[in-house]
């Protein structure tokens, strides 16, 4: 069958822009399928190592390094004793972490006063099945005001100050990723985790079944619908009827809510020393006019205010933190810059306004 030279050379047309494309395309090839494709990309080798801290009780992930007794007894008094007591005995906020155990229990792995109904309380040093625990959880979340802010020796010291308290291992250890086994086979709670389950390790155990629980009845099947009434006031009506919150007495349960300007221009009055507030955490423990687990900002403005080295004073005490002022809840030191430190410090002094 003969064709036209138009047709043949639309043909010819069509099979080099087929090369071409399958040209271009094939470099893209090597990357992973996207199941959203031009959102994201692959992460990087350096991208993912920075995720991959954890360390298992087979010491895998533990990187290098080393710390000894005396070093972490300097650490802990300057970023730990804050919260959990010089002794590890913390206060009426934290769990104690040391505490409850023998030198039997050294010998045995297992804390018997877990046991003991006489003994309800129960330390970490207690329950503490493996040391990479202890290591990892202070690695990647202390100390709370600066969580990852350790470095890898620094968490080696503090975790040999930690198992000295407890009688674990001399005053003159030295933890390791080399040592880390030594410690771990005088745990006093190191029989005390069971792998008798289905879960981690997985391994299969005589007369153990290795099916994990999956299979339970559903539990939310024909769940009755929890009916919520709310409404929304749009920006554009806030003003309509002047600032509701002026006009409600300041008694009984409904003081009315603020209508006088759009949410915008509310945040926008927001002032600065509020945000930095909120940046730094700040209002977890502190409210500006109640008391929390701290006291009041108005409280401490009322207090301190009027002091003439005012803005030094309260610039320090958030940085060093301290206890005994406001009750024996302490505060421990704050990481952040003398510059957010003194504006801060500088709204308190001005009577912490909203």
């Amino acid at each position: 069958m003969s064709s036209s030279p138009e047709t043949r050379r639309t043909l010819r047309m069509a099979v080099l822009g087929l090369a071409l494309v399958t040209q271009i395309a094939q470099p893209a090839a090597v990357a992973p399928p996207s199941s959203y494709p031009g959102i994201g990309r692959p992460a990087t080798a350096k991208e993912l190592a920075a995720w991959d801290i954890d360390v298992r009780p087979d010491f895998k992930g533990l990187p290098p390094g080393s710390g000894s007794v005396a070093q972490g007894q300097d650490i802990w008094e300057a970023k730990c004793a804050s919260c959990h007591g010089i002794f590890g005995e913390s206060n009426q906020v934290f769990n104690p972490l040391v505490g409850g155990t023998t030198a039997e229990d050294v010998k045995t792995g297992h804390a018997a006063r877990l046991m003991d109904p006489a003994f309800p309380a129960r330390t970490t040093l207690m329950k503490l099945p493996t040391v990479s625990t202890l290591w990892d959880y202070i690695h990647r979340a202390m100390p709370w005001n600066a969580p990852k802010s350790l470095k890898v020796d620094e968490v080696y010291a503090v975790s040999a100050f930690l198992l000295n308290l407890g009688g674990v291992v001399p005053d003159d250890f030295v933890l390791s990723d080399r040592t880390m086994a030594e410690a771990q086979s005088r745990l006093p709670n190191r029989n005390g985790m069971t792998t008798a389950h289905a879960l981690w390790p997985g391994r299969s155990l005589p007369g153990i079944a290795t099916q994990p629980d999956v299979r339970a009845p559903a539990c939310m099947h024909d769940c009755a619908t929890e009916a919520k009434v709310s409404s929304l006031l749009p920006d554009h009506a806030r003003n309509a009827h002047g600032n509701l919150a002026d006009q409600t007495r300041a008694v009984g349960p409904q003081h009315g809510v603020g209508t006088g300007a759009p949410a915008a221009a509310d945040r926008a009055d927001t002032p600065p020393a509020v945000s930095l507030l909120q940046g730094h955490g700040c209002v977890a423990c502190h409210a500006i006019d109640s008391k929390l687990i701290g006291p009041a900002f108005v409280d401490v403005a009322a207090r301190h205010g009027s002091r003439s080295d005012a803005l030094v004073y309260l610039s320090e005490k958030i940085r060093t933190g301290g206890s005994g002022s406001w009750g024996a809840i302490p505060m421990p030191p704050q990481n952040l810059s003398d510059a957010d430190a003194r504006a801060i410090a500088q709204w308190l002094a001005d009577g912490a306004r909203k």
